[in-house]
């Protein structure tokens, strides 16, 4: 049994896949860490949600990645296309949804912070 490129494609699309879920895994962690560091003020909680937010973000876009790439290296049929589609279309609603949250709760947590509570508690 030989390597093939489209085995080393698969491996390639695993190893994505699981990345992206370490990406998830990680952030949660991270952002449970600083949660719980940091002191009590109004805005702890929306900063919270804000830092999961964006790491369940770039979890789903890398798990995009991983999706297309593994399609490439198996058979490229008119199935498997629909599959990708449907996922790429589930993982982008869910992306859709989830940046238009953050979007929507950082205007509150920087009235009740300060504009520097965006730019320096929240990067990931």
């Amino acid at each position: 049994m030989g390597f093939t490129i489209n085995h080393g494609i698969c491996l390639l699309g695993e190893a994505v896949d699981m990345f992206g879920v370490a990406v998830i895994v990680f952030g949660i962690i991270w952002s449970t860490r600083v949660f719980l560091q940091k002191t009590r003020d109004g805005n702890r909680y929306d900063l919270y949600r804000i830092r999961i937010g964006r790491s369940l973000l770039l979890g789903l876009e890398i798990l995009v990645a991983a999706d297309i790439i593994k399609t490439i290296a198996l058979e490229s049929s008119f199935s498997s296309l629909g599959i990708l589609a449907g996922l790429v279309l589930i993982r982008t609603f869910l992306n859709w949804t989830l940046a238009s949250e953050i979007d929507r709760m950082a205007p509150s947590a920087a009235r009740n912070a300060g504009p520097e509570a965006l730019t320096k508690d929240i990067s990931l």
